[in-house]
């Protein structure tokens, strides 16, 4: 494992996401600011947050349950540019575009918690 979170790939696939998200909902409708704006941007950012805080954790299931936190936050972005979708604030490609960003993201985050299950079940500590 890299010896700090920013060398994931994982981290680097949501620093893509995010910046997705943040292009795409800067053309919703000024009144979603402190709405649907505002709840997809904090999920993405939650995503890349879990993951960094979740290296400074003490054990492999501290570590595993901030990457679990991650991974629900990312299917609620997901969740909510269906939303956004379905209220016509995004488009049918740019909702395609953000789904595949998504799913870019969550086979490497699958892959690092299985990483750390394993670790947990080994009964080691993390470092």
């Amino acid at each position: 494992m890299p010896t700090t979170y920013e060398k994931l790939i994982v981290f680097k696939r949501v620093r893509v996401l995010i910046r997705r998200v943040y292009a795409v909902t800067a053309d919703f409708p000024p009144s979603e600011l402190y709405g649907i704006v505002s709840q997809m941007r904090r999920a993405a950012i939650s995503v890349l947050s879990d993951i960094a805080e979740s290296q400074g954790r003490l054990t492999y299931g501290e570590f595993r349950q901030l990457l679990s936190q991650a991974r629900g936050s990312l299917y609620e972005v997901e969740a909510q540019a269906i939303a956004a979708g379905d209220l016509g604030f995004l488009n049918h490609q740019s909702l395609l575009i953000l789904r595949a960003r998504v799913r870019s993201v969550a086979k490497p985050l699958a892959g690092f918690i299985r990483w750390t299950q394993e670790r947990e079940s080994d009964g080691k500590r993390k470092r």
